[in-house]
C-alpha cells in the first residue's frame, strides 16, 4: 500500500478557520447565457421580485434574481455557524486507488460530518437566517431523502424558528429514524402527499396509493406556507439562491486544491435538483467560463428518474401540483412520479435552471447509472474508505471508480474529484434490500415518459 508519509498530499486536507470563505460565489455573473428567468404561470411573464416575496423571504428573493454580482458576502452569524462544522474535509482517496490499482488520483469532498449528514445545512442556515432576520415566524418545506428537512429543522431550532417539513411519502416509511432527527430538532413532519392540504388531496384522489414525489411535497409545503401568516417556503435544491449558498463546498474544494497545486481533471457530482453539484462545479465551472482553465464535469442521474440524460429543456412547474413558477429545466414532467427508488434526494422531475443552461450549452456532461450497481460502487468505496456512503453520492463513487478503471487501461494518471455530499446510516433498508438481492433496476420506458412529456405547459415557443 502507498505509504501516505512518503506523499506530498496528506490523507485529509483540512483549511484553517481563517481560511474558510467569506463569501458565496455566483457563477451567473460569469455564464454568457443567463439562465431563464422564472415565468408566473398565469401571464408567462418573469416573475418580479414582489411576486415572488409572497412565498420566499425578501432577501432571498434578491439572491435568486441577482445574475451580475460575483460574489455575495456571506453574514457574519452564517460564517459563525459554519464553523461547528466547517471546513469540510478533502481526502484524497488513497485506499480506494491502492485497491483499484488504478494510476488515477481520486479525491473526494466529504460534506458529511454534521449531524444532519450532509451538505444541506449550508444553505439551511442560510435561509433560515434571512428568515429570522425578516422577522418571520417559520417556514415550510419539502424533504426526499430526509437530509434537507433534518437540516433544515437544525437551523430553524438554532435560530428559534418554526419548521414544517413535507417528507416523500416512500421516505418518510423507509427513514422513521430521520423523521426523528428532525422531530427532535422541534419540526413537524407529515408524509407526504397528505390529506392536510388541498393539493395533497387532489393529488392522493389522482394517484391514490403513490409513494409521493419531492414535486408532490413541494406543492404541499408552498400552500402551507402561503395560507400561513408569517411562514415562507424554503427549498433545498434546484435553485439559484441555493446553488449559490452551497458554492462554498467548491470553494472550499478549490481552496484545498490550490496549496498543493493540485488541478482536477474532472470534477464529478450526483445530480437530482442540482444543489451539491452546483455547489461543487462552481468556482471551477467559472474557470472554465472565463477561459482560464477547462475541466470535464460530470452530472451522475439515477436511470429511474433521468431528467438530464433522457429529459426535454422546456419550461415546466416546478412541482406536481403545478402551484409554483415555471422554470426553464431539463424535465421529465411535473407529473413524472418516479419509481420508489433508494436515492430519495435525487427523485425530483427537473433540473436546477443554472446547471440546464451549462449543460445545454455543453459546458458539462451528464450519465446515468442504475441503481444495483450504484449500490455495488457504495460497498466497494465503504471496505476500503472507511464511510458508509448516502446512496445519493454512491452515483458519484460509481462513476468516479468507472473513470478510474479507464485510466488503469490507458495508464493515464488523472486527477479525479467528486462529491461525497452524505452519509447512509439512515439508509440500512436500502443496503439490507441490496444485500438480500431484493433490489430492481427500473429504468422508465419511452412510453413513460411521454405521458410526464405530456403535461409540460404549452405555450409559444415551448415544447413545439
Amino acid at each position: 500500500m502507498k505509504d501516505a508519509r512518503d506523499q506530498k498530499i496528506p490523507y485529509k486536507i483540512y483549511l484553517s478557520e481563517s481560511e474558510m470563505p467569506k463569501t458565496w460565489y455566483n457563477v451567473r455573473a460569469d455564464m454568457k447565457n443567463k439562465p431563464a428567468p422564472l415565468l408566473n404561470p398565469g401571464t408567462l411573464k418573469p416573475m418580479t421580485a414582489e411576486e415572488l416575496s409572497g412565498v420566499f423571504c425578501e432577501e432571498l428573493v434578491q439572491q435568486e434574481l441577482d445574475n451580475d454580482s460575483r460574489y455575495i458576502d456571506i453574514p457574519q452569524e452564517i460564517q459563525d455557524f459554519y464553523k461547528m462544522y466547517r471546513p469540510s474535509p478533502l481526502v484524497r482517496a488513497y485506499c480506494l486507488e491502492e485497491k483499484l490499482q488504478t494510476p488515477a488520483k481520486i479525491y473526494y469532498k466529504f460534506e458529511g460530518n454534521n449531524t444532519s449528514g450532509s451538505h444541506k445545512l449550508n444553505s439551511a442556515i442560510a435561509q433560515a437566517y434571512y428568515a429570522k432576520k425578516q422577522g418571520l415566524k417559520g417556514v415550510t418545506t419539502e424533504t426526499g431523502a430526509g437530509q434537507w428537512g433534518t437540516a433544515l429543522s437544525m437551523a430553524c431550532s438554532y435560530l428559534g424558528l418554526d419548521c414544517k417539513v413535507y417528507m416523500v411519502k416512500c421516505s418518510y416509511e423507509q427513514k422513521p429514524f430521520r423523521r426523528e432527527v428532525m422531530r427532535t430538532y422541534g419540526a413537524s413532519v407529515t408524509p407526504s402527499p397528505s390529506m392536510e392540504t388541498e393539493v395533497g388531496r387532489k393529488i392522493l384522489a389522482e394517484h391514490p396509493g403513490t409513494t409521493g414525489s419531492l414535486g408532490c411535497a413541494i406543492s404541499e409545503a408552498v400552500e402551507t406556507a402561503t395560507q400561513n401568516e408569517g411562514y415562507r417556503y424554503v427549498l433545498g435544491s434546484v435553485l439559484n439562491q441555493v446553488l449559490l449558498h452551497q458554492s462554498i463546498i467548491g470553494m472550499e474544494t478549490k481552496a484545498a486544491l490550490d496549496q498543493y497545486g493540485i488541478v482536477p481533471d474532472m470534477i464529478i457530482g450526483c445530480a437530482g435538483g442540482g444543489s451539491n453539484l452546483g455547489g461543487l462545479i462552481s468556482p471551477f465551472m467559472g474557470e472554465k467560463l472565463r477561459g482560464e482553465k477547462d475541466y470535464q464535469f460530470i452530472a451522475v442521474e439515477p436511470a429511474s428518474c433521468p431528467s438530464m440524460t433522457r429529459g426535454v429543456y422546456a419550461y415546466d412547474f416546478c412541482d406536481t401540483g403545478m402551484v409554483c413558477p415555471l422554470a426553464k429545466m431539463y424535465t421529465l414532467g411535473s407529473g413524472f412520479i418516479p419509481s420508489a427508488n433508494h436515492a430519495g434526494g435525487l427523485r425530483y422531475h427537473g433540473m436546477s435552471s443554472i446547471l440546464s443552461q451549462l449543460y445545454a450549452d455543453g459546458y458539462m456532461e451528464a450519465r446515468s447509472v442504475e441503481q444495483t450497481a450504484v449500490f455495488q460502487a457504495a460497498e466497494a468505496f465503504a471496505r476500503v474508505e472507511g464511510i458508509l456512503p448516502a446512496p445519493e453520492s454512491s452515483h458519484a463513487i460509481k462513476v468516479a471508480i468507472d473513470e478510474a478503471m479507464k485510466c488503469k487501461e490507458t495508464g493515464e494518471e488523472k486527477t479525479i474529484v467528486f462529491g461525497l455530499t452524505g452519509t447512509g446510516y439512515f439508509d440500512m433498508m436500502a443496503y439490507e434490500k441490496f444485500h438480500n438481492g431484493e433490489m430492481t433496476d427500473y429504468i422508465p420506458t419511452d412510453e413513460d415518459l411521454q405521458v410526464g412529456f405530456e403535461g409540460i405547459p404549452r405555450f409559444p415557443g415551448n415544447m413545439e
